[in-house]
């Protein structure tokens, strides 16, 4: 499914970039050959490269493209397809956002982000007139739920968090925050889903969210990216021509294919996409939990390395979820030597950038923080590899 594996190195950046899989990037070149052509009379030629009959004529091949990555990525949240808004990054869409929800901007509006969050809800771009910030536990990287409560008001517009820190691993309980913000006003909540799309069934109604922002590059697809709304009666509330965005056709054709991956990455599932998408996520989100804690045990047997959101006494004993991301530093030694020593045993892994969660938890204190990031190609091999590196340094 991954040629990339066979060229002997071990990918342990799932973080920064996942491999593709070979039926994603099969799917993107056909696009971009076929996008442009006009479909025949009554039919459709879809990524596959089969027909399906169609009513519609006159419109080129891409334009169905389109039309599948947002079935696709519907199929993938529990959402409906028209509910589902194209774009070509999430650094865009969250911009258009913005600018889209001046509406519901009426005086003393107010925004809620969180400062563990890199990407934000801009709120001078949005025009409200106060931005509230929600606070992480600098112990264990956790966004608390219980903070809403005095946050969100009446007043409050928009609400905006990270389902999961994509470095840290630590998962948000977004479904309990949900419940406090749809109690205490009647703001949105938007939720990037991005970190666990890949290893977690979503469901936009079980997460208790109005709108789900998805990165496909995150989890090894194209470039292309989504907000997925609860229901189009939305619409009407907010300026949707701040959301009309132009995103490649061929890229878009990649979208269904990575799904289908997804929903065959277990060999037991059945039934519709939907169906075989929910199996097949919850059994690999199992199997990388069970990684994600064995990547954490090995390293923390070594005295020397410090785990952001698990060393310390701060986070002994947390019952926060974790998605399989780690970032780690090693006392005296740069992380730059961490990088290129494990680069040496033919690992590759990320050197953490600028980050408002690890810097809050004292990354800028430390010689440089490694990341890790397992993904369903990941085995205890791969730990093991790695941890024999590291101790060579710690």
């Amino acid at each position: 499914m991954y040629t990339s594996l066979s060229d002997g190195w071990t990918y342990l950046n799932a973080d920064r970039s996942p491999q593709i899989p070979e039926s994603v990037s099969a799917a993107v070149s056909r696009s971009f050959r076929s996008a442009p052509v006009l479909e025949p009379v009554g039919e459709v030629l879809d990524v596959s490269g089969s027909h399906r009959h169609s009513p519609r004529t006159g419109q080129t091949v891409g334009d169905s493209y389109l039309e599948a990555a947002r079935r696709a990525i519907a199929d993938l949240t529990g959402a409906a397809t028209d509910a589902v808004i194209l774009g070509p990054s999430l650094e865009v869409l969250y911009s258009r956002l913005a600018r889209a929800v001046r509406p519901l901007m009426r005086r003393g509006a107010r925004i809620v982000n969180s400062r563990a969050d890199r990407l934000r809800i801009d709120p001078a771009m949005a025009h409200a007139q106060a931005e509230v910030i929600a606070e992480p536990d600098l112990g264990t990287g956790e966004v608390p739920a219980f903070q809403y409560s005095e946050l969100v008001t009446g007043s409050t517009r928009l609400v905006a968090l990270s389902a999961a820190h994509r470095s840290v691993g630590t998962v948000n309980p977004v479904a309990e925050i949900a419940d406090i913000v749809h109690s205490s006003s009647r703001a949105w909540l938007l939720v990037d889903v991005s970190p666990i799309a890949g290893s977690s069934p979503i469901n936009i109604d079980d997460l208790g969210a109005d709108i789900l922002a998805l990165d496909c590059a995150a989890i090894g697809g194209p470039d292309v990216s989504a907000l997925v709304f609860r229901d189009t009666t939305m619409f009407p509330r907010i300026d949707m021509s701040a959301l009309r965005l132009d995103v490649a056709p061929g890229l878009a054709g990649g979208v269904p294919a990575l799904v289908d991956h997804l929903a065959g990455l277990s060999e037991q599932s059945r039934g519709t996409r939907s169906m075989r998408l929910h199996s097949s996520l919850a059994q690999t989100g199992a199997y990388l939990e069970r990684l994600g804690a064995y990547l954490v045990d090995s390293l923390g047997a070594l005295r020397t390395v410090h785990i952001f959101g698990v060393t310390g006494e701060a986070a002994a004993g947390t019952s926060a979820s974790r998605i399989a991301r780690t970032s780690f530093c090693i006392a005296g030694v740069p992380a730059a030597t961490i990088y290129q020593r494990l680069l040496s045993h033919r690992l590759v892994t990320s050197i953490a950038g600028t980050d408002p969660l690890l810097d809050a938890m004292g990354a800028a204190d430390t010689d440089g923080v490694i990341t890790i990031g397992l993904s369903a190609y990941n085995t205890t091999n791969d730990v093991d590899q790695l941890v024999r590196a590291v101790a060579s340094l710690a």
